[in-house]
């Protein structure tokens, strides 16, 4: 075959590919430059929207719900847009193979130049989300940034669909979650999210979730949610603080994969770690929990049906914490 017939094929097979694989939901522990173990396993904007048009310009909480679930309620959302208040995600290679792979990009600014100045959050400068879009592989990475504006960060993928979320600050402006569609070529077997994760077990550590009360949680209102942590059968009362917290939490919702990055309320040390948040419509959501014990971090990831909750109503580019959507404390 002429190489021009090869890679129309390529890109044709890619195309197929990334149509299969957009809509679906266990995980891979996280991996950085720190030490980390653990696998959670048992449950088994450019980038489009909510409703699948591309974006740009301020954030805007969905008017509808992510596929497969009912009316976005007055809760906003983040991760949706590729940009946002003049800020843009550019990924290198939007397209790759399976394997470890580098992972480069950049955030340009209203200029069209990379943005080089960052307000640390978190003791980062930048907090990168990289996950399968059936939610089936999860990575929180810390890339290292370039004096040319770019990002990377060594990362491991699977065939199919990704999405990859960044979580930052530039000097000057507000907090931002943009995200892009990461295409990995090969077959995408795509896994669905199935039943409802509230206990798991990750590297010997048993860890519970609770989330609201009575019925559990319902859209557009706060909720609490506790994470228990134990070993052998005995509380965890010592976890290591992780990027300034004894636990970090990431949200996403089953389909569009929209953005909530939550951490603790209070100081305790363990076994429990308190969140606050707030579910944005009702419908499926897979939870991962960032938590460090004996210098080594590991993540536990849980999935969560949340029911209608408060009537749907224009949504707000702030929470009740007076931030920026996609952040709660």
């Amino acid at each position: 075959m002429s190489t021009p017939l090869r890679v129309t094929a390529f890109l044709v097979g890619l195309a197929l590919l990334l149509g299969v694989g957009y809509g679906v939901g266990a995980a891979a522990g996280p991996i950085g430059t720190e030490g980390r173990a653990g696998t959670a396993a048992d449950g088994h904007g450019h980038g489009p929207d909510a409703t699948g048009a591309e974006t740009d310009g301020p954030s805007a909480p969905a008017e509808t719900g992510a596929p497969g679930t009912g009316p976005a309620t007055s809760a906003a959302v983040a991760g949706l847009q590729v940009s946002q208040s003049g800020y843009t995600l550019v990924l290198d290679q939007p397209v790759t193979d399976a394997g470890r792979r580098p992972l480069r990009f950049r955030v340009l600014g209203p200029d069209g130049e990379p943005v080089i100045g960052y307000q640390r959050q978190h003791e980062k400068d930048l907090h990168l989300i990289v996950v399968r879009r059936d939610l089936t592989g999860f990575q929180h990475v810390h890339p290292e940034l370039g004096a040319d504006g770019t990002w990377s960060v060594p990362v491991d993928l699977t065939a199919g669909a990704w999405r990859v979320l960044a979580d930052f600050q530039p000097t000057g402006a507000g907090p931002l979650v943009l995200g892009a569609d990461l295409l990995v070529g090969g077959r995408d077997d795509a896994q669905p999210l199935g039943e409802d994760v509230t206990t798991t077990t990750v590297d010997g550590y048993a860890v519970t979730l609770t989330a609201g009360t009575g019925t559990g949680p319902a859209a557009g209102a706060g909720t609490a949610v506790t994470l228990e942590i134990s070993k052998g059968g005995e509380p965890v009362t010592d976890l290591q603080p992780y990027l300034g917290a004894h636990g970090h939490l990431v949200v996403l919702r089953d389909g569009d994969l929209a953005y909530l990055h939550a951490h603790p309320e209070g100081e305790g040390a363990g076994p429990e770690v308190g969140f606050h948040t707030t579910f944005p419509s009702e419908g499926r959501y897979r939870l991962f929990l960032d938590f460090k014990h004996d210098g080594v971090v590991r993540t536990a990831a849980f999935t969560l049906t949340v029911g209608d909750g408060p009537a749907a109503g224009a949504g707000t580019d702030t929470d009740e914490h007076g931030e920026e959507p996609g952040h709660d404390h």
